[in-house]
């Protein structure tokens, strides 16, 4: 099943203006969704170790 989240207008229009009025619709709609979370699901995980790569002080 091809996932159209990436290319969804309200999505799109989420990102330019989430509070507006269709991006609060959008953003409250994917607490549910199914669709959405088989989008998320299939992204690739990303690493966040790189950022936690300070060196420690030294006492």
């Amino acid at each position: 099943m091809a996932h159209q989240c990436k290319n969804c207008k309200f999505r799109a229009h989420y990102d330019k203006k989430p509070n507006s009025l269709l991006g609060r619709f959008w953003r409250w709609h994917i607490n549910f969704c199914p669709g959405w979370k088989a989008y998320f699901t299939s992204l690739p995980v990303r690493n966040t170790n790189s950022q936690n790569t300070r060196s420690k002080k030294r006492s």
